[in-house]
């Protein structure tokens, strides 16, 4: 379903990297939280509205950006979009990913972050 090898756009690269730096979680573990925020958050992926370049330097594979959350992930992905291509799936995911992170980016210690968390 999502490809081995996976990206997003620089803009999202850029806050997990800022994330990272204020706070020491590594951008694959925010991606992973700013995913399951998004879903909470019922943001939905729509083809014509996310027009987005996945673009960044950081290119890892499926299971360094996901870890153990890969299963999940890509089921409920599959739930909520059950008619996506394969193709389709890395963008869903990349859209969800930067709508969560937009919650996620300005907390300035590791204790902000946490406390949002809750």
């Amino acid at each position: 379903m999502l490809p081995n090898r996976m990206q997003l756009s620089r803009q999202t690269e850029e806050q997990l990297k800022k994330l990272k730096g204020y706070t020491g979680i590594t951008p694959n573990v925010a991606a992973r939280i700013a995913f399951f925020i998004s879903i909470e958050s019922n943001f939905r992926y729509s083809a014509h509205q996310h027009i987005q370049k996945l673009d960044g330097n950081l290119i890892l594979d499926k299971i360094t950006w996901l870890g153990e959350t890969a299963q999940m992930t890509e089921l409920i992905i599959k739930m909520l979009y059950p008619d996506c291509s394969d193709k389709d799936t890395v963008k869903i995911w990349a859209a969800h990913v930067e709508d969560g992170i937009s919650s996620l980016r300005n907390y300035k210690s590791l204790i902000d972050f946490s406390n949002a968390l809750h």
